[in-house]
Parts: structure tokens; C-alpha cells; sequence
């Protein structure tokens, strides 16, 4: 049986995941905001005619297709190094804020101003697979 300590600093990705929460707490207001002033109703989710209201729900969604593997690697990835995985995890989120950004100029392709959160996550999905290889017996 294998046993696995929490590592001392592991409350920085606590606290990463806290940020991210509050993260997503934002986006969502602004699509509440988005939505009133381009009256667009729900259940819809996305406007046939009104293409600046769609890249505030587009910024949204695409983060919440995003928030389950980041949160899997933010928190298991905090196992074999907290304090990276942390930082790397803080990049995503900040990654993901300039995404958003981007996409309410109204001008999808300004998106692409929150490219640099991917490293973030190819720094986590690294600590994520030293954890596994560790528990392995691998590494």
C-alpha cells in the first residue's frame, strides 16, 4: 500500500484553487452583464445575431471545458511539488483572465492574448505525471 503525505506548501494550491473559483465567479458576472445589455435570454446560450455577446459566454465556457483537468492537475500535481505547481497553476488562472480580455474587444482572435496560461498547464500536467511515476515506483 502506497501512503502519500501532504507536503508542506500544499496550501498554495489551496489557494490557487480558491482564486480560480473566484475566477469563474467573475467571468460569470460579466456574462450576466453581457447578457442584459445585448438582451439576449436564457435558456439561450449563444445569439444567432449578436457576435459581441458570444465571446463573453465563448470566454466562459471555454474556461469551464478547461476547470476540471486544471483542477486535477493543480491538485494532485501539488503533491510532488507544491510551490511549482502552485505558480504554474496561478499562471493558468491569469492566462485565462487575458483570454477573457481578449474576447470581450468583441475580436475572438485577440483571445489568443491568454495563450501563455497553456504553460501553466504543461508545467502541472509535468508535476502530475512525476506524482503517478512516483507512486510507480518509476521515478
Amino acid at each position: 500500500m502506497v501512503s502519500v503525505d501532504v507536503p508542506p506548501g500544499y496550501g498554495y494550491c489551496v489557494l490557487v484553487a480558491i482564486f480560480s473559483m473566484f475566477m469563474l465567479f467573475w467571468k460569470a458576472e460579466k456574462v450576466a452583464f453581457a447578457r442584459k445589455r445585448h438582451n439576449v435570454k436564457y435558456p439561450t446560450m449563444y445569439s444567432p445575431t449578436n457576435e459581441a455577446f458570444n465571446c463573453y459566454q465563448r470566454a466562459h465556457q471555454n474556461t469551464l471545458e478547461n476547470y476540471p483537468q486544471f483542477l486535477a492537475l493543480l491538485l494532485i500535481g501539488g503533491l510532488y511539488n507544491p510551490i511549482v505547481t502552485a505558480a504554474a497553476g496561478a499562471i493558468w488562472c491569469i492566462g485565462r483572465i487575458f483570454y477573457a480580455l481578449g474576447y470581450y474587444t468583441g475580436d475572438p482572435k485577440k483571445r489568443m492574448n491568454g495563450m501563455f496560461g497553456y504553460l501553466g498547464t504543461l508545467a502541472m500536467l509535468y508535476t502530475t505525471l512525476r506524482f503517478a511515476t512516483g507512486l510507480l515506483g518509476v521515478f
